[in-house]
Order: C-alpha cells, then structure tokens, then sequence
C-alpha cells in the first residue's frame, strides 16, 4: 500500500505550534484515502545537513518521499542582512556567497532523498509573517536565493514542487513569524495528500521546458 513519508524540518513537524491542534502530519493522514499510510521524520530545527539521516530511517515500506528543507539554513544566515556593506555590488555579493552555499548543501540533501529511488517532490520556504513590514519585505527578498537553488535542483531532477509561498499567504497561516498553524499546516496537508494521489491534478500549476 502506498507510504509517504515527509521529511525536513518543522514546516512538517509543527506540533509544538499547534496548542494541541492537528499538526501537518495528522492532517494529511486524515485526507489520505483508506489504506494509505504517512510517517514523520521531518524534525523541527532540521537544516539540509539532517536529510540523510532521516532517509536512513525511512520505513521498509515507503513509497513516496516529500521534502521541505532550507527555513534554518536561511536563519542561520540571518546575520548577513545586517553586514555592513559599501556598495550594492558587495551586498548583492554577500547574498550570493550564502546562496552558493545553501545550493551545495541542498544538492546532497536531495541527492540523499532520491538514493532510494522513490518518488520525491520538494518544498520551497514560504516568506514567512513577520510585524515589521520593512524587515518582512527583506527577508521576502533574500529568501528568493535560497527558493531559487531549490527551483533549480528541482528542475534539473524533474521533481514535482509545492511553492509554499503561494500556499501560506495570510496570518491565519502562521503560529508564528516562521511556523505553519494549524489553518497553514492544514493547507499544506490537502496540496500533499493531492499531489500523492492525483486528486489535484487540476491544481494551478506551471510547466517547466528545458533544453
């Protein structure tokens, strides 16, 4: 019977932001169809460099994989927004030297989750909810080099992906600045259980050609 499994970070493992409400993984278990089966082994606080280790504990009997990775990599980076820099020249560089960085790590975490050669598709990072509009605008901003990378590794790969910008797009969506609620978690849930089951093939999507 079909399994999927989400790996990651705490955009899936949400629950302690949830006051007790279901989290991602309980909701998509509910809108499955019967006989379907879904494991957690995203991890809150998870950056790209914890993918592997989550496959290796991956169920015998997984047959779908999804992935959203990359939110602590970018907090990690925070700092950089705040560097002093001379000229756009150089901040536009500072970005770009994070932006490389992330895109190897990503690489192998996705090169991790298609060892088992299992259907995978990917997450991008949403923008987030933050109070302060200016800093909100910001981060909205350097977050496109990281959705970027993602864009790309997926493209070239042929993976499926979920813009989780264009998904968690109202304050309702948020526990927090950065965690999905239960109505986000429970947007990201339905686009899943969708996308495992072909019930959302008619889902506003765009087409990628190349070469």
């Amino acid at each position: 019977m079909p399994h999927v499994v989400l790996l990651g970070d705490s955009i899936f493992d949400n629950a302690p932001y949830t006051d007790g409400g279901p989290d991602v993984i309980s909701q998509l278990r509910a809108l499955l169809p019967a006989g379907w089966g879904a494991s957690l082994l995203a991890i809150d606080g998870a950056t790209t460099d914890d993918v592997a280790g989550q496959v290796e504990r991956l169920p015998g009997d997984a047959t779908h994989l999804v992935l959203s990775v990359g939110g602590n990599n970018a907090l990690l980076e925070a700092s950089v927004l705040d560097m002093p820099a001379s000229s756009m020249a150089q901040a536009v560089g500072l970005l770009a030297d994070v932006a490389a960085a992330f895109e190897t790590r990503y690489r192998a975490a996705v090169a991790a989750c298609l060892r088992p050669g299992l259907p995978l598709s990917v997450c991008t990072i949403y923008n987030g909810c933050f109070p302060d509009a200016a800093y909100q605008r910001i981060v909205s901003v350097a977050l496109m080099v990281f959705n970027d990378a993602i864009l790309r590794v997926a493209i070239g790969h042929g993976l499926p992906v979920v813009d989780l910008r264009l998904v968690c797009t109202d304050a309702l969506d948020y526990a927090n600045p950065i965690e999905p609620s239960v109505a986000g978690g429970g947007k990201i849930a339905r686009l899943i259980a969708g996308l495992m089951t072909g019930a959302n093939a008619d889902a506003r999507a765009t087409r990628v050609v190349t070469g």
